[in-house]
């Protein structure tokens, strides 16, 4: 490399984007793609590793267009602590050793405040991509992330006007909040294309929307043998009338087969369990659904764009949005069938502002404001 092509990328700012979970992927990718555009930014994938499986991970990369990390910290799993602390000490190291100008963290997992507190503590400037989310929940390990990621963080980037009042309840100077709009559906807009090319419907011999789509994850619903039974049981009862697709989240398949439900599951008649899909492979089926049921974050908005009946396991959720204005109706495992006719048959709302497919565009106008 020549001299003055060194000086001019020793020019560029450096934002680190920070990924852990799956969701995180899809948060950053769009914003990812938007600043390599840039002739100013150097965007720099920093993997915290806190979420790792194959399928939930590399396919996603894949998927969504993304060069491997650039910097893998290799935390692994472990308790909330462990995460945490593994998180900020290995992240401290990156940062001293290479400064960047601004680190983005998105969403709310351990690794969002983990290196938000490692670099603010440092100087260095952090914005918080979907903030101002709120459960109300602090039973939540999400919620505090949120709380905390919220409190340190010098750029507030909010997907919906409750994030803002949210924020400006909790005191926050309202110089530091802009809202944005909803990254999810930026890179649901982006990879349209290649989800209508996937053959995930057609493999699996499901018509469209003739059959529903499960996801389930969260402990409150995957982790105690009687719930896990009572959610199997009603999943059997649905798929009596309507064929239901469930991919398996590693921490369920783990769970159900140590509880002995697995089989109870698999024998249904009426329902398909799948190893858990890439982000194109998921959202084709998806896009040719009936209905949802989930405990997910994402799903909800992303059927809230597509005007798709979503039923979410979840006593609230940090996106009332998706319940005021989209298609989504918070749920319990024995509600299951009673609430799931009422989504199904309720009218759709319009689209929530700025979920439209410009938010990175929106962060990168944000972002370079900041360095001018």
């Amino acid at each position: 490399m020549h001299n003055n092509e060194i000086e001019m990328k020793s020019n560029k700012k450096i934002i680190h984007l920070i990924a852990a979970a799956r969701p995180n992927f899809m948060k950053i990718a769009p914003l990812y793609h938007a600043l390599a555009k840039e002739e100013w930014a150097n965007p720099v994938i920093v993997h915290t590793g806190q979420h790792y499986d194959l399928n939930m991970s590399d396919t996603f990369f894949r998927d969504l267009n993304l060069p491997d990390p650039h910097i893998y910290l290799n935390v692994g799993r472990g308790t909330h602590a462990e995460q945490t602390g593994g998180v900020m000490i290995a992240y401290e190291k990156i940062l001293l050793e290479n400064r960047p100008d601004l680190v983005v963290v998105v969403g709310d997992v351990n690794s969002t405040v983990a290196c938000s507190l490692a670099a603010v503590k440092l100087g260095i400037k952090v914005a918080h991509l979907e903030a101002g989310l709120r459960s109300f929940d602090r039973t939540m390990p999400e919620e505090i992330n949120r709380i905390v990621t919220d409190a340190i963080a010098d750029y507030l980037w909010t997907p919906s006007p409750d994030g803002n009042e949210n924020l400006l309840h909790e005191g926050v100077d309202p110089a530091k909040i802009t809202m944005v709009g909803n990254i999810m559906i930026d890179s649901l807009v982006m990879m349209t294309p290649a989800i209508l090319r996937e053959k995930t419907r057609e493999d699996l011999g499901v018509d469209d929307k003739d059959y529903g789509v499960v996801t389930l994850h969260r402990p409150a619903n995957v982790d105690s043998p009687d719930i896990l039974l009572n959610l199997c049981d009603a999943l059997i009862r649905v798929s009596e009338k309507t064929s239901l697709v469930f991919p398996v989240h590693p921490r369920t398949a783990k769970n159900l087969r140590e509880f002995g439900l697995y089989e109870h599951l698999s024998n249904a008649k009426g329902i398909i369990l799948t190893e858990p899909l890439g982000y194109n492979a998921f959202m084709n089926l998806v896009f040719g659904c009936k209905f949802v049921i989930t405990d997910s974050g994402g799903v909800q908005e992303e059927t809230t764009y597509l005007k798709i009946p979503c039923l979410t396991l979840r006593p609230n959720t940090e996106r009332p949005i998706t319940v005021t204005q989209g298609t989504n109706h918070l749920s319990t495992p024995d509600k299951i069938e009673a609430d799931l006719k009422k989504v199904v048959e309720q009218d759709r709302h319009n689209t929530p502002l700025f979920w439209d497919g410009r938010t990175a565009a929106r962060v990168v106008d944000i972002i370079k404001a900041t360095f001018s």
